[in-house]
């Protein structure tokens, strides 16, 4: 066989080139905008003596904290 090599190879391209991937961030933001005013009314609540507050906020905390976490692991 005899190969010609007159001219420039071809170079090849990818048939699709896709965009950079966006992260879909769902519902994270709300999650630590919750902690983070939760922990604050916990703190409020637990110092000026408002128990139920206290206890109102440090469970909202715990389950804001725990949906986070449980996140993470399924990312991972």
């Amino acid at each position: 066989m005899t190969y010609s090599s007159g001219g420039a190879e071809p170079t090849s391209t990818p048939a699709s080139v896709s965009p950079p991937a966006v992260r879909d961030s769902g519902p994270l933001p709300l999650l630590w905008l919750l902690l983070v005013v939760s922990l604050a009314c916990n703190v409020v609540g637990s110092t000026a003596g408002y128990t139920l507050l206290g206890i109102g906020a440090g469970l909202v905390a715990l389950a804001s904290g725990s949906a986070l976490i449980a996140h993470r692991h399924r990312r991972s």
